[in-house]
Protein backbone atom coordinates (compact mmCIF):
# COMPACT_ATOMS: atom_id res chain seq x y z
CA UNK A 1 0.00 0.00 0.00
CA UNK A 2 2.93 2.20 0.49
CA UNK A 3 3.43 4.68 -2.61
CA UNK A 4 7.27 4.47 -3.33
CA UNK A 5 8.17 1.17 -2.58
CA UNK A 6 5.81 -0.83 -4.13
CA UNK A 7 6.59 1.24 -7.54
CA UNK A 8 9.55 -1.08 -7.52
CA UNK A 9 9.27 -2.94 -11.01
CA UNK A 10 9.68 -6.85 -11.13
CA UNK A 11 10.93 -9.26 -13.86
CA UNK A 12 9.59 -12.53 -13.97
CA UNK A 13 11.91 -15.41 -14.73
CA UNK A 14 12.87 -16.57 -18.24
CA UNK A 15 11.22 -20.27 -17.92
CA UNK A 16 11.85 -23.12 -20.35
CA UNK A 17 10.11 -23.39 -23.19
CA UNK A 18 6.82 -25.52 -23.59
CA UNK A 19 4.33 -25.22 -25.98
CA UNK A 20 1.72 -22.57 -25.43
CA UNK A 21 -1.46 -24.58 -23.38
CA UNK A 22 -4.92 -23.28 -25.10
CA UNK A 23 -8.13 -24.33 -25.79
CA UNK A 24 -8.46 -26.25 -29.52
CA UNK A 25 -11.97 -26.96 -30.74
CA UNK A 26 -13.34 -29.07 -33.53
CA UNK A 27 -10.93 -31.94 -32.75
CA UNK A 28 -11.99 -35.47 -32.97
CA UNK A 29 -10.09 -38.89 -32.39
CA UNK A 30 -11.17 -42.68 -32.54
CA UNK A 31 -10.15 -44.76 -29.73
CA UNK A 32 -9.89 -48.26 -30.60
CA UNK A 33 -10.93 -50.95 -28.30
CA UNK A 34 -7.29 -51.95 -28.05
CA UNK A 35 -6.53 -48.40 -26.65
CA UNK A 36 -9.09 -49.01 -23.91
CA UNK A 37 -7.90 -52.65 -22.90
CA UNK A 38 -4.49 -51.53 -22.16
CA UNK A 39 -5.47 -48.18 -20.48
CA UNK A 40 -7.39 -50.59 -18.23
CA UNK A 41 -4.86 -52.77 -17.90
CA UNK A 42 -2.38 -49.75 -16.95
CA UNK A 43 -5.26 -48.80 -14.20
CA UNK A 44 -5.64 -51.99 -12.89
CA UNK A 45 -7.18 -54.92 -12.12
CA UNK A 46 -9.47 -53.69 -9.57
CA UNK A 47 -11.35 -51.60 -12.53
CA UNK A 48 -14.01 -54.09 -14.61
CA UNK A 49 -14.50 -52.65 -17.98
CA UNK A 50 -17.12 -54.17 -20.69
CA UNK A 51 -17.51 -52.82 -23.91
CA UNK A 52 -19.05 -49.39 -23.81
CA UNK A 53 -22.24 -48.46 -25.92
CA UNK A 54 -21.34 -46.93 -29.15
CA UNK A 55 -21.53 -42.98 -29.06
CA UNK A 56 -23.79 -41.13 -30.39
CA UNK A 57 -23.06 -39.37 -33.50
CA UNK A 58 -24.71 -36.39 -33.07
CA UNK A 59 -22.86 -33.36 -31.17
CA UNK A 60 -22.70 -33.20 -27.51
CA UNK A 61 -23.72 -29.18 -26.19
CA UNK A 62 -21.37 -27.76 -24.30
CA UNK A 63 -21.53 -28.72 -20.16
CA UNK A 64 -22.73 -31.75 -21.30
CA UNK A 65 -21.54 -35.24 -21.25
CA UNK A 66 -22.76 -38.67 -23.78
CA UNK A 67 -21.98 -41.99 -23.95
CA UNK A 68 -22.54 -45.08 -21.47
CA UNK A 69 -20.53 -44.07 -17.71
CA UNK A 70 -20.36 -47.30 -15.09
CA UNK A 71 -20.30 -46.72 -11.36
CA UNK A 72 -16.65 -48.09 -11.36
CA UNK A 73 -15.04 -48.87 -14.75
CA UNK A 74 -14.22 -46.71 -17.41
CA UNK A 75 -16.51 -45.00 -19.60
CA UNK A 76 -16.42 -43.55 -23.71
CA UNK A 77 -17.36 -40.89 -23.62
CA UNK A 78 -18.15 -37.12 -25.61
CA UNK A 79 -17.77 -34.24 -23.68
CA UNK A 80 -19.14 -31.01 -25.28
CA UNK A 81 -16.87 -28.87 -23.77
CA UNK A 82 -16.26 -26.73 -20.54
CA UNK A 83 -14.00 -26.79 -17.77
CA UNK A 84 -13.24 -30.42 -15.67
CA UNK A 85 -15.36 -29.45 -12.64
CA UNK A 86 -18.42 -29.05 -15.08
CA UNK A 87 -17.41 -32.19 -16.24
CA UNK A 88 -17.18 -33.69 -13.29
CA UNK A 89 -20.31 -32.70 -12.44
CA UNK A 90 -21.82 -33.77 -16.05
CA UNK A 91 -21.16 -37.37 -15.17
CA UNK A 92 -21.90 -37.31 -11.00
CA UNK A 93 -25.58 -36.72 -12.99
CA UNK A 94 -25.16 -40.09 -14.70
CA UNK A 95 -23.36 -42.03 -11.40
CA UNK A 96 -20.15 -41.67 -12.04
CA UNK A 97 -17.63 -40.05 -9.90
CA UNK A 98 -14.60 -39.42 -12.07
CA UNK A 99 -11.35 -40.32 -10.93
CA UNK A 100 -9.94 -39.79 -13.82
CA UNK A 101 -10.07 -38.47 -17.33
CA UNK A 102 -7.75 -39.39 -20.13
CA UNK A 103 -7.59 -38.16 -24.11
CA UNK A 104 -5.25 -39.14 -26.78
CA UNK A 105 -3.02 -35.83 -27.76
CA UNK A 106 -0.27 -36.87 -30.29
CA UNK A 107 -1.16 -40.39 -29.97
CA UNK A 108 -0.44 -41.07 -26.45
CA UNK A 109 -2.57 -40.87 -23.74
CA UNK A 110 -2.93 -37.99 -21.72
CA UNK A 111 -4.84 -38.06 -18.09
CA UNK A 112 -5.82 -36.11 -15.03
CA UNK A 113 -6.35 -37.79 -12.22
CA UNK A 114 -8.47 -36.03 -9.73
CA UNK A 115 -6.84 -35.36 -6.23
CA UNK A 116 -3.43 -36.17 -7.47
CA UNK A 117 -0.58 -33.95 -6.41
CA UNK A 118 -0.63 -30.53 -8.87
CA UNK A 119 2.79 -32.30 -10.42
CA UNK A 120 1.34 -35.40 -11.67
CA UNK A 121 -1.68 -33.02 -13.60
CA UNK A 122 0.85 -30.80 -14.70
CA UNK A 123 1.19 -31.52 -18.83
CA UNK A 124 -2.99 -32.01 -18.53
CA UNK A 125 -3.51 -28.45 -16.63
CA UNK A 126 -1.14 -27.05 -18.95
CA UNK A 127 -2.58 -28.16 -21.79
CA UNK A 128 -6.12 -27.42 -21.28
CA UNK A 129 -5.40 -24.36 -18.93
CA UNK A 130 -8.43 -23.04 -21.36
CA UNK A 131 -11.02 -25.49 -20.66
CA UNK A 132 -11.47 -28.51 -22.73
CA UNK A 133 -13.29 -28.17 -25.67
CA UNK A 134 -15.58 -31.05 -27.48
CA UNK A 135 -14.18 -34.26 -27.50
CA UNK A 136 -13.67 -37.47 -26.84
CA UNK A 137 -12.39 -39.11 -23.83
CA UNK A 138 -12.26 -42.28 -21.50
CA UNK A 139 -13.83 -41.33 -18.12
CA UNK A 140 -12.62 -43.94 -15.32
CA UNK A 141 -15.41 -44.09 -12.34
CA UNK A 142 -15.45 -45.30 -9.12
CA UNK A 143 -17.60 -46.05 -6.12
CA UNK A 144 -18.45 -43.02 -4.04
CA UNK A 145 -20.57 -40.10 -3.60
CA UNK A 146 -21.03 -38.11 -6.68
CA UNK A 147 -20.18 -34.42 -6.64
CA UNK A 148 -22.47 -32.21 -6.62
CA UNK A 149 -23.80 -30.32 -10.04
CA UNK A 150 -22.63 -26.21 -10.07
CA UNK A 151 -25.27 -24.08 -8.73
CA UNK A 152 -27.84 -22.57 -11.77
CA UNK A 153 -30.18 -19.59 -11.88
CA UNK A 154 -33.26 -21.90 -12.67
CA UNK A 155 -31.90 -24.34 -10.06
CA UNK A 156 -29.81 -23.10 -7.06
CA UNK A 157 -27.62 -24.66 -4.80
CA UNK A 158 -27.00 -24.28 -1.20
CA UNK A 159 -22.95 -24.89 -0.60
CA UNK A 160 -22.71 -26.60 3.33
CA UNK A 161 -23.45 -24.23 6.18
CA UNK A 162 -23.05 -21.29 6.52
CA UNK A 163 -21.80 -20.68 3.46
CA UNK A 164 -23.23 -18.66 1.35
CA UNK A 165 -25.72 -19.47 -1.31
CA UNK A 166 -24.46 -18.55 -5.06
CA UNK A 167 -27.14 -18.29 -7.93
CA UNK A 168 -24.40 -18.91 -10.53
CA UNK A 169 -21.76 -21.22 -9.17
CA UNK A 170 -19.43 -18.74 -9.91
CA UNK A 171 -16.53 -17.05 -7.47
CA UNK A 172 -16.76 -20.04 -4.93
CA UNK A 173 -13.10 -19.86 -3.43
CA UNK A 174 -11.62 -23.24 -3.31
CA UNK A 175 -11.61 -24.87 -0.31
CA UNK A 176 -13.81 -22.86 1.48
CA UNK A 177 -17.38 -23.28 0.98
CA UNK A 178 -17.66 -19.84 0.21
CA UNK A 179 -17.93 -17.54 -2.22
CA UNK A 180 -16.12 -14.28 -3.45
CA UNK A 181 -18.84 -11.44 -2.26
CA UNK A 182 -22.78 -11.81 -3.65
CA UNK A 183 -23.69 -11.65 -7.26
CA UNK A 184 -24.40 -8.10 -7.55
CA UNK A 185 -21.25 -6.70 -5.86
CA UNK A 186 -19.71 -4.47 -8.02
CA UNK A 187 -16.52 -6.96 -8.03
CA UNK A 188 -19.16 -9.50 -9.55
CA UNK A 189 -20.91 -6.68 -12.13
CA UNK A 190 -20.12 -7.00 -15.84
CA UNK A 191 -18.83 -3.93 -17.30
CA UNK A 192 -18.69 -4.80 -20.93
CA UNK A 193 -21.76 -2.65 -21.90
CA UNK A 194 -21.24 -0.18 -19.29
CA UNK A 195 -21.30 3.15 -20.59
CA UNK A 196 -17.46 4.77 -21.21
CA UNK A 197 -16.47 7.53 -18.96
CA UNK A 198 -16.03 11.19 -20.85
CA UNK A 199 -12.52 11.42 -19.15
CA UNK A 200 -11.36 7.81 -21.07
CA UNK A 201 -8.96 9.35 -23.26
CA UNK A 202 -7.14 11.33 -20.91
CA UNK A 203 -6.97 9.05 -18.20
CA UNK A 204 -5.46 6.67 -20.45
CA UNK A 205 -3.16 9.24 -22.10
CA UNK A 206 -1.98 10.40 -17.99
CA UNK A 207 -0.84 6.90 -17.20
CA UNK A 208 1.12 6.36 -20.28
CA UNK A 209 2.28 9.82 -20.36
CA UNK A 210 3.80 8.86 -16.59
CA UNK A 211 6.52 7.00 -17.44
CA UNK A 212 7.89 3.11 -17.20
CA UNK A 213 5.66 0.47 -18.40
CA UNK A 214 3.25 0.85 -21.43
CA UNK A 215 2.09 -2.61 -21.85
CA UNK A 216 0.36 -5.26 -19.66
CA UNK A 217 2.32 -7.14 -16.90
CA UNK A 218 1.15 -9.95 -15.11
CA UNK A 219 2.70 -9.22 -11.53
CA UNK A 220 2.48 -13.28 -10.74
CA UNK A 221 4.12 -16.32 -11.96
CA UNK A 222 6.04 -19.64 -11.71
CA UNK A 223 8.41 -17.62 -9.22
CA UNK A 224 7.10 -18.05 -5.71
CA UNK A 225 8.76 -14.48 -4.87
CA UNK A 226 6.26 -12.87 -7.19
CA UNK A 227 2.58 -12.66 -6.74
CA UNK A 228 0.49 -12.37 -3.71
CA UNK A 229 -0.10 -15.81 -1.54
CA UNK A 230 -3.70 -16.40 0.13
CA UNK A 231 -4.76 -19.26 2.93
CA UNK A 232 -7.84 -21.18 3.63
CA UNK A 233 -8.09 -21.98 7.38
CA UNK A 234 -10.83 -23.69 9.37
CA UNK A 235 -13.64 -21.95 11.10
CA UNK A 236 -12.29 -23.21 14.23
CA UNK A 237 -8.55 -22.01 13.58
CA UNK A 238 -7.46 -19.72 16.88
CA UNK A 239 -7.19 -16.10 16.91
CA UNK A 240 -4.57 -13.93 17.85
CA UNK A 241 -3.58 -10.17 18.27
CA UNK A 242 -2.58 -8.24 16.24
CA UNK A 243 -1.10 -4.31 16.50
CA UNK A 244 -1.38 -1.23 13.76
CA UNK A 245 0.87 1.49 12.73
CA UNK A 246 -2.42 2.45 11.64
CA UNK A 247 -4.78 1.50 14.08
CA UNK A 248 -7.51 4.45 13.31
CA UNK A 249 -8.16 2.95 10.00
CA UNK A 250 -7.50 -0.84 10.88
CA UNK A 251 -9.98 -3.52 12.32
CA UNK A 252 -8.62 -4.69 15.42
CA UNK A 253 -9.39 -7.78 15.07
CA UNK A 254 -8.41 -10.97 16.43
CA UNK A 255 -7.21 -12.52 13.32
CA UNK A 256 -7.00 -16.03 12.49
CA UNK A 257 -3.70 -16.05 11.61
CA UNK A 258 -1.93 -19.83 11.90
CA UNK A 259 1.71 -19.56 12.79
CA UNK A 260 2.75 -20.52 9.35
CA UNK A 261 0.81 -17.65 7.70
CA UNK A 262 2.29 -17.20 4.16
CA UNK A 263 3.21 -13.66 3.35
CA UNK A 264 3.49 -11.67 0.38
CA UNK A 265 7.55 -11.27 -0.20
CA UNK A 266 9.05 -7.54 -0.70
CA UNK A 267 8.17 -4.80 1.08
CA UNK A 268 4.38 -4.88 1.30
CA UNK A 269 4.39 -8.03 3.14
CA UNK A 270 0.60 -8.93 2.43
CA UNK A 271 -1.03 -11.91 4.37
CA UNK A 272 -4.24 -12.79 3.18
CA UNK A 273 -6.48 -15.31 4.82
CA UNK A 274 -10.57 -16.51 4.16
CA UNK A 275 -11.72 -18.18 7.21
CA UNK A 276 -14.18 -21.02 6.48
CA UNK A 277 -17.37 -20.97 8.11
CA UNK A 278 -17.96 -16.95 8.84
CA UNK A 279 -16.89 -17.00 5.44
CA UNK A 280 -14.78 -13.78 6.22
CA UNK A 281 -11.53 -12.06 4.72
CA UNK A 282 -8.53 -10.96 6.68
CA UNK A 283 -6.25 -8.86 4.95
CA UNK A 284 -3.29 -7.71 6.29
CA UNK A 285 -0.30 -5.07 4.94
CA UNK A 286 3.55 -5.41 6.41
CA UNK A 287 2.68 -7.85 8.60
CA UNK A 288 5.32 -8.91 10.83
CA UNK A 289 6.54 -11.02 14.13
CA UNK A 290 6.42 -9.10 16.94
CA UNK A 291 8.04 -10.59 20.10
CA UNK A 292 5.55 -13.44 21.09
CA UNK A 293 2.62 -12.07 18.44
CA UNK A 294 2.19 -9.84 15.16
CA UNK A 295 2.48 -6.22 14.36
CA UNK A 296 1.14 -4.78 11.05
CA UNK A 297 1.11 -1.35 8.76
CA UNK A 298 -3.17 -2.00 8.28
CA UNK A 299 -5.42 -4.52 8.38
CA UNK A 300 -8.81 -4.72 7.09
CA UNK A 301 -11.74 -7.65 7.58
CA UNK A 302 -14.49 -8.09 4.90
CA UNK A 303 -18.02 -10.25 5.52
CA UNK A 304 -18.23 -12.05 1.89
CA UNK A 305 -21.83 -12.15 2.40
CA UNK A 306 -21.89 -8.30 2.34
CA UNK A 307 -21.59 -5.66 -0.19
CA UNK A 308 -20.46 -3.10 2.96
CA UNK A 309 -17.61 -1.07 2.15
CA UNK A 310 -15.01 0.63 4.23
CA UNK A 311 -15.71 4.02 5.78
CA UNK A 312 -14.85 6.61 3.46
CA UNK A 313 -11.58 7.81 3.48
CA UNK A 314 -10.35 4.38 5.43
CA UNK A 315 -7.51 2.27 3.76
CA UNK A 316 -7.38 -1.37 4.30
CA UNK A 317 -4.41 -3.78 3.56
CA UNK A 318 -4.63 -1.74 0.37
CA UNK A 319 -3.87 1.83 -0.68
CA UNK A 320 -7.70 1.92 -2.27
CA UNK A 321 -9.05 0.87 0.77
CA UNK A 322 -10.32 -2.59 -1.33
CA UNK A 323 -9.72 -5.74 -0.37
CA UNK A 324 -6.81 -7.40 -1.80
CA UNK A 325 -8.05 -10.79 -2.29
CA UNK A 326 -11.28 -9.80 -4.64
CA UNK A 327 -9.23 -8.52 -7.48
CA UNK A 328 -6.21 -11.67 -7.28
CA UNK A 329 -5.85 -13.95 -10.78
CA UNK A 330 -6.04 -16.95 -8.76
CA UNK A 331 -4.95 -20.41 -10.64
CA UNK A 332 -7.45 -22.53 -10.31
CA UNK A 333 -10.33 -20.13 -11.59
CA UNK A 334 -8.11 -19.78 -14.73
CA UNK A 335 -7.20 -23.54 -15.17
CA UNK A 336 -11.57 -23.70 -14.98
CA UNK A 337 -11.44 -21.63 -18.08
CA UNK A 338 -13.11 -18.40 -16.59
CA UNK A 339 -12.56 -15.26 -14.07
CA UNK A 340 -15.71 -14.33 -13.16
CA UNK A 341 -15.09 -10.85 -11.12
CA UNK A 342 -12.91 -7.41 -12.19
CA UNK A 343 -9.56 -7.47 -11.28
CA UNK A 344 -6.86 -5.32 -9.67
CA UNK A 345 -3.69 -3.07 -10.77
CA UNK A 346 -1.59 -0.67 -10.55
CA UNK A 347 -0.19 3.00 -11.71
CA UNK A 348 2.63 4.95 -10.83
CA UNK A 349 0.91 8.09 -10.08
CA UNK A 350 -2.91 8.42 -8.61
CA UNK A 351 -5.33 11.30 -8.16
CA UNK A 352 -6.26 12.22 -4.76
CA UNK A 353 -9.70 11.04 -4.75
CA UNK A 354 -11.54 7.33 -5.43
CA UNK A 355 -14.53 6.36 -6.87
CA UNK A 356 -16.31 3.28 -5.02
CA UNK A 357 -16.32 1.13 -4.06
CA UNK A 358 -12.29 2.80 -3.30
CA UNK A 359 -12.65 4.53 -0.07
CA UNK A 360 -9.35 5.94 0.14
CA UNK A 361 -6.39 8.10 -1.73
CA UNK A 362 -2.62 7.82 -1.17
CA UNK A 363 -1.56 10.69 -3.47
CA UNK A 364 -1.19 14.67 -3.66
CA UNK A 365 -1.98 14.98 -7.02
CA UNK A 366 -5.40 17.42 -8.23
CA UNK A 367 -4.90 16.73 -11.85
CA UNK A 368 -8.41 15.72 -12.86
CA UNK A 369 -6.95 13.92 -15.65
CA UNK A 370 -5.00 11.70 -12.99
CA UNK A 371 -6.68 8.17 -12.08
CA UNK A 372 -8.11 8.30 -8.86
CA UNK A 373 -8.32 4.60 -6.59
CA UNK A 374 -11.40 2.41 -7.67
CA UNK A 375 -10.89 4.13 -11.16
CA UNK A 376 -12.22 1.09 -13.66
CA UNK A 377 -11.12 -0.23 -16.66
CA UNK A 378 -11.61 -2.43 -19.18
CA UNK A 379 -10.18 -4.04 -22.51
CA UNK A 380 -11.76 -2.43 -25.54
CA UNK A 381 -14.19 -4.32 -27.80
CA UNK A 382 -12.16 -3.71 -31.39
CA UNK A 383 -8.99 -5.58 -29.36
CA UNK A 384 -8.46 -9.02 -31.31
CA UNK A 385 -8.05 -11.31 -28.22
CA UNK A 386 -7.86 -13.98 -30.64
CA UNK A 387 -3.87 -14.57 -31.38
CA UNK A 388 -4.09 -15.11 -27.83
CA UNK A 389 -4.00 -18.68 -25.83
CA UNK A 390 -4.01 -20.30 -22.73
CA UNK A 391 -4.10 -18.93 -19.60
CA UNK A 392 -3.05 -15.12 -21.08
CA UNK A 393 -6.63 -15.52 -22.94
CA UNK A 394 -8.44 -16.41 -19.77
CA UNK A 395 -7.03 -12.99 -18.17
CA UNK A 396 -8.05 -10.96 -21.21
CA UNK A 397 -11.63 -12.29 -21.73
CA UNK A 398 -12.09 -11.18 -17.93
CA UNK A 399 -10.17 -8.11 -18.65
CA UNK A 400 -13.07 -7.83 -21.39
CA UNK A 401 -16.00 -8.65 -19.38
CA UNK A 402 -15.47 -7.22 -15.64
CA UNK A 403 -12.24 -5.26 -16.14
CA UNK A 404 -9.65 -3.90 -13.46
CA UNK A 405 -9.54 -1.55 -10.79
CA UNK A 406 -7.07 1.40 -9.97
CA UNK A 407 -5.60 -0.20 -6.48
CA UNK A 408 -2.53 1.06 -5.05
CA UNK A 409 0.64 3.13 -6.26
CA UNK A 410 3.21 0.75 -8.39
CA UNK A 411 4.68 0.31 -12.07
CA UNK A 412 1.57 0.60 -14.66
CA UNK A 413 -0.30 -1.80 -15.47
CA UNK A 414 0.81 -4.69 -13.22
CA UNK A 415 -2.03 -7.55 -12.78
CA UNK A 416 -1.89 -8.89 -9.36
CA UNK A 417 -2.64 -12.69 -9.30
CA UNK A 418 -1.80 -15.52 -6.20
CA UNK A 419 1.41 -16.94 -5.81
CA UNK A 420 1.19 -20.25 -7.22
CA UNK A 421 4.17 -22.24 -8.47
CA UNK A 422 1.98 -24.12 -11.39
CA UNK A 423 1.61 -20.99 -13.68
CA UNK A 424 2.96 -21.07 -16.65
CA UNK A 425 5.46 -18.10 -17.54
CA UNK A 426 5.34 -18.69 -21.21
CA UNK A 427 1.61 -18.03 -21.08
CA UNK A 428 1.47 -15.23 -19.10
CA UNK A 429 4.27 -13.38 -20.96
CA UNK A 430 1.85 -12.95 -23.71
CA UNK A 431 0.21 -10.01 -22.14
CA UNK A 432 3.31 -8.13 -22.21
CA UNK A 433 2.25 -7.92 -25.83
CA UNK A 434 -0.91 -6.03 -25.17
CA UNK A 435 -1.14 -1.85 -24.95
CA UNK A 436 -1.97 0.40 -22.40
CA UNK A 437 -4.28 1.83 -25.49
CA UNK A 438 -6.04 -1.12 -25.22
CA UNK A 439 -7.90 0.27 -22.70
CA UNK A 440 -10.65 2.39 -22.39
CA UNK A 441 -12.64 3.79 -18.50
CA UNK A 442 -16.40 3.39 -17.86
CA UNK A 443 -18.20 5.14 -16.17
CA UNK A 444 -19.36 3.31 -12.74
CA UNK A 445 -19.79 6.75 -10.19
CA UNK A 446 -18.81 10.08 -9.05
CA UNK A 447 -15.33 11.53 -8.21
CA UNK A 448 -15.10 11.78 -3.82
CA UNK A 449 -12.19 13.93 -2.67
Amino acid sequence: MTVNESQRPRRLPTSVHRPASGRRGGRTTTFGGLALVLLAGLLGSSFFWEAPAPVASQATPPGQISGDLPANGLGLVVWGGGTLDELRAAASTKGCAIASFWVIERGAFLGHLVGAPAVVNRAFNDRFAGGLPSMPGVAVCRSGTPIASPASPSSPASPAAPGPVSTSGARQIEDSGCQLFPDDNPWATRIDAAPLHPNSDRYIQYILGSGGNRFLHADFGENPDYGIPYVVVPSDQPTVPVTFEYASESDAGPYPLPPSVPIEAGSDAHALVVRQGECKLYELFALQRSGNGWHAGSGAIFDLRSNALRPDRWTSADAAGLPIFAGLVRFDEVQRGRIDHALRFTVQRTQRAFIHPATHYASSITSPDAPPMGLRLRLRADFDRTAYTGQARVVLDALREYGMFVADNGSNWYISGATDPRWNDDDLNQLKRVPGTAFEVVDTGPLIK
